[in-house]
This record gives C-alpha cells, sequence and structure tokens, in this order.
C-alpha cells in the first residue's frame, strides 16, 4: 500500500490517512459546530482571544472535538500536553501534572488535552481535581460519551460542557470537496474525476462522521484504476464500494420521501404488518430521521386505531420516547414492534372523524356559547349573573344526570 502511495503522489510516501491530513488548523478552516464557532459565539471568542477555560467537549465519532484541540494547540501560547485516557495510567498523569505545577512557577500555562476522558476511572478523575481547582492546568477533555454520566461532577462543575452535534451531509460535502483541491494535505495532485452524485452518497452514508467520509473517498481514490486517459474516475458504483453501502432511492425532500412514508402509513392502516415493516427497513437505511418515523407512528394510532384499542398510542408514545432516548441503530427495534403492534390492531377512526366534524362546525358556523349552568362560578358576583346556576354535579346522581352541555345536539363520535 505505500508503494501505491508514493507511485500515487509522485514518489513523495504519505503516511497518514486523508482524514488525519485534512485535520483542520484554523478556526477558519474548521466546517461545522456553528452553535460553538460561530463569529460571536463564546467558544470561538475564547480561542481567539487565547482565554480557554476547562472544558469538555463531548460527541459522536468524527464530529471535530481532536480537531478543535489542534486548533487550540495551534493557537495557544501556553504549553499543550496531550494524552490519551485509553493507554496513559496514573503515573504519566501524575507526571504531567507535576510539570505543570513546574511550568506556572516560571508563569507558564499548561493545557492538559485528554482525549477519551470517559475511560479514566474515579481515581485517575480525582487525581486531576487539585490542578484544576488551582489553576495549575486548564483541562480539555474529549468524550464520545455523554459526560454527565461518565465524568466525576466535581470536575464537570469545574468545566465548561460543550455538544459537538453529527456534521450534516452538507458539511460533509464542503469537506470532501476541500480534499479533492487541497494538493498540500488532500488529494489534489491526483488526476481525479469524482461524480457529484458520488460525493454526496458518501456525504449521506456517513452519518454526521467527517473521518468515515474522508476514509471512504480515500480508499476509492486508491483502489479505482486510471482509465485510458490516466484519469481516476470515482462514480456512484465505487463511492457504494468504498463505503460498502448501496445507494436506496430515497430523497428526504422529494417524491421518494413521501411516497414512502405514504405506503407505510397506508399499510399500517391496512393492517399489512411486513409492508409496512419493509418502508420501516427502507426508511431507516436511506437515513431518515428516526423521530420523524416515531411521530407518524402516534399519529396513526390514534388516527387510525383510535378507541378500536387505546393501548395503540401507549405503545406508539412509548416507541417515541425510546426512540429519543436510545438513538439508533438500537431503536428500529422499539419502531419494529410498535409498527406491528398498529398493523395488527382493530381499527377505527372514529376520533379522527369526531375532530374533523367538530373542527368544520368551529370553522362555518356561528360558534356556539356556553350554557350558563357550565360557566365558571368561582369568581365572585358570577352567581349573581346566572353562571353556574341549575348546574347538576353528576356524581350526586351515581355518574351521570340528563342536562344540556350543547346549545344545539350534536353528534361527533360515533362509535
Amino acid at each position: 500500500m505505500l508503494f501505491f502511495y508514493m507511485e500515487l503522489f509522485k514518489g513523495k510516501p504519505i503516511k497518514e490517512p486523508l482524514a488525519y491530513r485534512m485535520c483542520p488548523r484554523t478556526l477558519e478552516e474548521y466546517v461545522g459546530q456553528e452553535h460553538l464557532l460561530g463569529r460571536g459565539k463564546l467558544l470561538r471568542r475564547a480561542i481567539e482571544a487565547d482565554r480557554i477555560t476547562s472544558l469538555i467537549l463531548y460527541g459522536h465519532p468524527g464530529t471535530g472535538k481532536t480537531a478543535l484541540a489542534r486548533i487550540i494547540a495551534a493557537r495557544t501560547e501556553a504549553h499543550f500536553e496531550w494524552l490519551n485516557a485509553a493507554i496513559a495510567g496514573l503515573d504519566e498523569l501524575r507526571k504531567a501534572l507535576k510539570s505543570a505545577r513546574d511550568r506556572k512557577t516560571k508563569g507558564i500555562r499548561t493545557i492538559l488535552f485528554l482525549d477519551e476522558i470517559h475511560r479514566f476511572n474515579k481515581l485517575q478523575q480525582d487525581a486531576l481535581l487539585p490542578d484544576v481547582e488551582e489553576g495549575n492546568i486548564i483541562l480539555i477533555g474529549a468524550t464520545v460519551e455523554n459526560p454527565f454520566f461518565y465524568v466525576n461532577s466535581a470536575l464537570l462543575s469545574r468545566s465548561q460542557v460543550f455538544e459537538l452535534k453529527p456534521l450534516s451531509e452538507a458539511d460533509i460535502l464542503k469537506i470532501l470537496h476541500n480534499a479533492l483541491s487541497d494538493k498540500e494535505s488532500g488529494l489534489g495532485n491526483l488526476n481525479l474525476d469524482v461524480d457529484e452524485d458520488a460525493l454526496r452518497h458518501l456525504s449521506k452514508i456517513s452519518d454526521g462522521d467527517a473521518r468515515r467520509g474522508l476514509s471512504a473517498l480515500e480508499v476509492a481514490a486508491l483502489t479505482t484504476p486510471a482509465n485510458e486517459n490516466d484519469i481516476i474516475k470515482i462514480d456512484l458504483k465505487a463511492a457504494e464500494e468504498s463505503i460498502q453501502k448501496k445507494v436506496v432511492l430515497y430523497d428526504k425532500k422529494g417524491d421518494q420521501h413521501y411516497d414512502t412514508i405514504s405506503a407505510f402509513i397506508k399499510s399500517m392502516r391496512g393492517s399489512d404488518s411486513d409492508a409496512a415493516i419493509y418502508y420501516l427497513a427502507k426508511m431507516l437505511y436511506a437515513g431518515e430521521d428516526p423521530r420523524f418515523i416515531a411521530r407518524r407512528i402516534v399519529i396513526c394510532a390514534s388516527e387510525d386505531v383510535g378507541e378500536a384499542d387505546p393501548m395503540a398510542l401507549v405503545i406508539a408514545t412509548s416507541c417515541l420516547r425510546a426512540v429519543e432516548f436510545i438513538g439508533m441503530p438500537e431503536a428500529r427495534i422499539p419502531l419494529a414492534q410498535a409498527v406491528i403492534y398498529i398493523a395488527k390492531a382493530k381499527k377505527s377512526n372514529t376520533c379522527y372523524l369526531a375532530i374533523e366534524a367538530a373542527m368544520a362546525d368551529i370553522e362555518k358556523e356561528q360558534t356556539m356559547e356556553v350554557p350558563n349552568h357550565l360557566k365558571d362560578a368561582h369568581y365572585p358576583a358570577a352567581k349573581k349573573i346566572g353562571h353556574g346556576k341549575g348546574y347538576k354535579y353528576p356524581h350526586d346522581y351515581g355518574g351521570y344526570v340528563e342536562q344540556e352541555y350543547l346549545q344545539k345536539k350534536k353528534k361527533y363520535y360515533k362509535p
């Protein structure tokens, strides 16, 4: 493989992967995380002013945590110490802390970047506390896990916590274009012809992980043979092979999106659980937001099952809660459970028809007054104007008593 690299890059061996080489060096090169690093945002201002305080960065792999640490390291005038909690032991940590204390006596700040901080146990995390508290180090911790579960509360209370979101498809597409045009660190020296469809596929399937997209692009560039004109042509098929996932014809904003979700709902309504599961799988494979799917299931549980099986709504709302709580890929299981239950449940659209009919009356007819005996009678003088007069409390009559609740008799709910 090294020989292959040398051939492609005209005898200059490139040892680091493309994802490493394309790591941004400045805030201007950094793509994504506008909620943290947009112009005027707190974290950006702190980095630009070299006034970083202890902080914890957490988010999915490939969202830019390590890249952000490298930018801080390049920009700060403080000494930057780098440790990985997966391999660093307590002795190595204590040595780094002692060096930081020595530097402080000379007026030199120390930033300690601790990658994968969630891998440190309680004893190791406790060892950081005195030096963080005394200002001997500025701690930057990075983790893919929720720090509120994996980092000591004492450390959290002394740090600012920033969540890095998965990159958007547009962000990753921009990163891939940067890699193709960059002749110093990217693939700009290669004679590449990359279809835009191929780049969009890599951006979509990367699932918010820039590292994954860059790695797939590099695999495609290094394994696709050049044609007779010495051009490496990367089409959609090559992109599929490089990331090991085929294209599903599904546009989140186009006909495929609306047609598929329509077929999904109609399959549940029509009690075909197999068809509904198929369309569920198609949407999930194509990268549809599972929360969107869960919301549609909740609607179907009320609109199409309703009073025929009220438990359907309980299961659907529990599914929505589970999807938000656990996320993908495990969320596919409660989604499937809810889909099958609703597809197999007895159907009734009486609740849907009832509210539609009532809404139509509100819109088209004169709004009916509330009968006097139903009006609020709690405030002073209400009874003097007849509010609440003549109201019959149903529990005084065994739970039910005949009385007027609407000025005109209406029949909305028809079992």
